[in-house]
């Protein structure tokens, strides 16, 4: 299969104040064309032709780095724009919401581990909630990397690479993660990836 960028299931003004058109334009038709482009180029003639994303990325993952940089960046940044939302954030789906309190503690609990883990992540990469062993975990992972290469299925993931906050939030990571979780994320995707992981 060839990557292909898909369209931003929502307009470039949606997710304002807190992501701002002109991020999402740098990110989703800059950045993010960018992986789909250098990822087809890089797919070519390997061994990984015609599977499908999630094998591309585990399979290049320690093998052919720049085929995984890339994929696996398209991998994140396809889950990316489906876990935001205008006026996302606020209620958690009930089923989802018992097993965030079962595992992490809380609602609370796990948005401060989630948020923290976006502070600490080291330079460019990712947090996450995933589900590891049938439990929910936080994770954090460099650059492109995902839970998928770690054991785990991913259900929320935040871009922590500098191009992704920058414009709005100059170097305030901790303000954009917190404005992320309370105000953009999409916990119906979020729920639903959780469903089809467990």
């Amino acid at each position: 299969m060839s990557f292909t960028l898909p369209e931003l299931p929502y307009s470039y003004d949606a997710l304002a104040p807190y992501m701002s058109r002109e991020t999402l334009e740098y990110h989703h038709d800059k950045h993010h064309l960018a992986y789909v482009n250098n990822g087809n180029n890089l797919l070519k003639g390997t061994e990984w032709e015609g599977q499908s994303l999630e094998e591309i990325v585990k399979g290049s993952f320690g093998k052919n780095a720049g085929l995984f940089n890339n994929a696996g960046q398209h991998f994140n940044h396809l889950h990316f724009w489906n876990w935001m939302k205008p006026n996302g954030g606020g209620a958690i789906p009930g089923e989802l919401e018992k097993k965030i309190v079962e595992d992490l503690g809380s609602v609370d609990k796990m948005k401060e581990d989630f948020i923290q883990a976006g502070v600490t992540q080291f330079g460019s990469g990712w947090n996450w909630l995933a589900v590891k062993d049938g439990k929910i975990v936080v994770m954090k992972t460099a650059n492109g990397e995902s839970p998928l290469v770690h054991g785990a299925t991913p259900i929320l993931g935040c871009d922590v690479w500098e191009h992704s906050y920058y414009i709005d939030y100059r170097n305030r990571r901790p303000d954009y993660l917190k404005a992320f979780v309370e105000n953009l994320v999409n916990w119906d995707y979020v729920a639903e990836l959780y469903s089809k992981a467990v």
